[in-house]
């Protein structure tokens, strides 16, 4: 653990530059005019930030040194959240939010450094302890976002990680050890092997469960902020803020999902899951008349959610040892994608059909990474056919150009 906590660390302060909008965002529409059923936007903007540096930034991770890429890329993240916090136009705070998302994919490039760095057997234990990591600051960050935006405006929030995105660049050069890559890949080539990755299936399965699995989750947490600020409730950006330490205890126990992969359950540890999260929507959906049961469906959907997006991390990673960084990369893509989908969805549903519109389109997505997930399991996985140092070049061409000799 001791190993694991920087990079831990990392993820959560960056993943949090995306999240911290949300227990907010009543407050940032009333200082900025913006309405109800456009809030979604600000959550979508870092979301689509994110998807752009999942496909341009986050495959350098197999080519340049990682450690460096990560103290730069705080730094930039860290830029992105002064230019929001300073905004006074919806424009700019939407442009300092992307440039935010955007950086702040030094999440999976920290994930791609911690599980190239484990040994095989600890894999998916370092994967769940990094991954508690980003758990934590997606809803952390709601728990500390929302105490600071009620005490100092939403505004101080995006202070707050900037100071601790720079502190966090400079301890990742003073302590985590250097990470040479090896060469002989272009950029171009790098970029041009995550194109490889869709003719695979195993790649193509867990990017669907992770698409509809994060719309999910998107349509929960960036939604949820407002029937609990409305009629009866009238909960404060402070205590809705509160409900992110039930996501915390629902997530943490999936920190166990990476001994269960190691184990090799994780295809089973999947579909379980997936199950549980569409039975939390039906409680999560009695939000207008009982907040316990909204507590409880918050537990099991993160807990869901999270044993989901380990196990998939660590079939992948299994899969491609080699190419870490570009096989993360890609699969988030679909993340970031099904999350912008869920933000701006469900804020859109509130405002036709309240909270049971929101809670139909939650269990709705469920269900489709479930069916996505039991499609997965028909088809037998792909192996791993990456030659070391060139990532998404398969074994057969490497025999076509060394006279037979794989490498």
């Amino acid at each position: 653990m001791s190993r694991n906590a920087l990079p831990a660390a990392v993820c959560a302060v960056a993943v949090a530059s995306i999240y911290a909008a949300q227990p907010a965002l009543a407050g940032i529409g009333a200082d900025l005019d913006v309405p109800p059923a456009d809030l979604g936007w600000l959550v979508a903007a870092g979301q689509l930030g994110y998807l752009a540096g999942l496909a341009l930034l986050v495959p350098l991770g197999d080519l340049k040194d990682r450690r460096r890429l990560i103290a730069g890329h705080l730094v930039l993240t860290a830029a992105g959240t002064i230019v929001a916090a300073a905004a006074t136009e919806l424009w700019v705070l939407l442009a300092g939010l992307a440039v935010a998302g955007l950086f702040a994919v030094v999440v999976q490039t920290t994930v791609a450094y911690a599980a190239a760095s484990a040994p095989p057997a600890e894999r998916g234990r370092t994967l769940g302890a990094v991954t508690s990591g980003v758990v934590l600051g997606i809803l952390g960050a709601r728990v500390a976002a929302g105490a600071l935006a009620a005490a100092w405006g939403w505004r101080s929030v995006y202070v707050v990680l900037a100071v601790l995105l720079v502190t966090l660049a400079g301890l990742v050069l003073k302590t985590l050890p250097p990470d040479p890559r090896p060469g002989g890949s272009s950029y171009r080539e790098t970029l041009a092997s995550l194109g490889g990755l869709v003719r695979e299936w195993l790649f193509v399965s867990r990017g669907l469960v992770a698409f509809f699995l994060f719309a999910s989750f998107g349509t929960l947490w960036s939604g949820l902020a407002l029937p609990l600020a409305a009629a009866p409730w009238h909960l404060t950006e402070a205590q809705i803020g509160l409900f992110g330490l039930a996501g915390l205890v629902g997530a943490a126990g999936a920190a166990r999902a990476g001994r269960w992969a190691d184990a090799g359950f994780a295809r089973a540890v999947t579909v379980g899951a997936l199950a549980l999260l569409a039975v939390s929507w039906a409680m999560i959906g009695q939000a207008s008349w009982s907040l316990g049961f909204v507590v409880a469906g918050v537990v099991v959907l993160d807990f869901a959610v999270q044993a989901v997006h380990v196990s998939n991390q660590h079939l992948l990673t299994t899969a491609h040892p080699d190419a870490s960084s570009s096989v993360i990369g890609g699969y988030m893509l679909f993340y970031s994608l099904g999350s912008a989908l869920g933000a701006t969805a469900t804020t859109a549903a509130f405002a036709v059909a309240g909270w049971a519109g929101s809670s139909v389109l939650g269990a709705g997505f469920a269900l489709c990474a479930l069916a996505a997930g039991l499609t997965g399991r028909a088809r037998p996985a792909a192996r791993c056919r990456c030659v070391p140092g060139r990532p998404g070049r398969s074994r057969r061409s490497a025999r076509r150009t060394t006279g037979g000799r794989a490498g």
